[in-house]
């Protein structure tokens, strides 16, 4: 019988894990456990994708507030402090600015506007426009920006970030002021030491400031690149990718996830005979139309997968060949036509018309989202998910 079905995504639920779990064999051990409850194989090229939050969290990658204060100290001096471009986050912001605050006697933040690098917005632009701002020149103190435009809570948490953060600030026994701008020189007229705390954008607003004479640059990828006082850390993405633990703890993005990936690899071949693919995922990349909320707060999608998920999506559009190729066929005469055409596609697409509309987006990018999609966020209890049939075609 022909197949019904194309690319399947399953959430499995696995155990807790806890500092020191042999994760791989979890992983394993949890995946054709599944298949043999729910009645599925495992194939060729199917794709186990493992949240980076357990990985961290087997390998203990934490590290408590007082470990970025030191490390904050002694790279910026412990003065006066700019913290630029922050995310509005409670869980991936706030407990790493308490710990700048606690390294520093004062911190000048200033903050994007009208939203922050990921979309959680402070005004619309549409308000903007009504009182006669310029995102693009335009700085505003507090006290103007309170004047213009009140308080203003975030749509999906309730939370005042602009007050939050600044109280945080101040709990933290750090004097505190809040200007708001997108110019990253705008911060040199108040310190010239200063924290650029932007994911995506990161170098770019480095070479701004040195090329503007900041006596000193760091960006959150270059705080805790090594253990402070036995504390976790990342060598490649420092605070980047961190996650709140608790009131005083953070979860550092993972290390060694390659070491992981081939691991799971080998563990499913010795198994089941199979040649699959594994990834550790983090965030997936897509924007919430509602909030205007771009998900990626991680540095990356994927910090560690197997060979076999490099590269992009070689793809023919089949509604452009059934439209435009094919358009006098039918039934299956059509259907023989754009399978022989699958069949018999170049092994690179890029600039084909055939291809257009296709997703020009890497592999990684791409099932990490599903994979993000599919755990969730909460209480799902599925932090490993198999994909299957994700690189099949119309003729498989």
């Amino acid at each position: 019988m022909e197949r019904k079905v194309g690319t399947v995504s399953r959430g499995i639920r696995c155990p807790i894990i806890r500092e020191g779990d042999d994760l791989a064999k979890i992983v394993t051990d949890s995946v054709l456990e599944a298949a043999s409850c729910e009645g599925f194989n495992i194939g060729d090229k199917d794709v186990i994708c493992i949240t980076e939050s357990i990985v961290a969290r087997s390998q203990g990658n934490y590290a408590p507030t007082s470990a970025i204060a030191k490390d904050v100290k002694q790279k910026l001096g412990g003065e006066t402090i700019g913290v630029i471009f922050p995310i509005l986050s409670r869980n991936r912001f706030a407990v790493c600015l308490k710990g700048m605050a606690m390294g520093a006697k004062k911190v000048v933040l200033m903050l994007n506007y009208p939203s922050d690098e990921v979309g959680n917005a402070l005004m619309t632009w549409d308000d903007m426009d009504k009182v006669g701002i310029n995102p693009y020149s335009d700085v505003m103190t507090l006290e103007k920006y309170r004047e213009l435009f009140g308080e203003n809570k975030h749509e999906f948490t309730g939370v005042d970030y602009v007050d939050y953060y600044s109280n945080l600030i101040k709990d933290s026994g750090a004097k505190v002021e809040v200007i708001f701008s997108n110019q990253a020189r705008t911060i040199l007229d108040y310190t010239d030491k200063v924290l650029n705390c932007d994911i995506h954008t990161r170098d770019r607003t480095k070479r701004i400031l040195k090329e503007a004479g900041a006596k000193t640059v760091m960006g959150m990828d270059d705080i805790l690149t090594e253990s402070v006082n036995g504390s976790g850390y990342n060598r490649k993405y420092g605070l980047l990718g961190s996650n709140k633990s608790t009131e005083d703890t953070i979860k550092l993005f993972p290390e060694k996830c390659d070491e992981l990936v081939k691991e799971v690899q080998k563990n499913i071949k010795e198994h089941t005979g199979k040649d699959i693919e594994v990834m550790v995922y983090g965030d997936g990349a897509f924007k919430d139309p509602q909030g205007k909320i771009w998900e990626l707060a991680d540095p990356v999608v994927s910090p560690g997968y197997t060979k076999g998920l490099i590269g992009t999506p070689n793809e023919l559009k089949l509604k452009y060949l059934a439209d435009n190729d094919f358009k006098e066929l039918r039934g299956e005469e059509l259907k023989d036509a754009i399978s022989k055409s699958i069949k018999e596609k170049d092994d690179d697409l890029v600039g084909s018309m055939a291809s257009q509309g296709t997703t020009p987006r890497q592999l990684t990018d791409l099932i990490g989202s599903l994979a993000d999609l599919t755990s969730g966020s909460g209480d799902k209890g599925t932090p490993v998910v198999l994909v299957q049939g994700y690189f099949d075609n119309f003729t498989n």
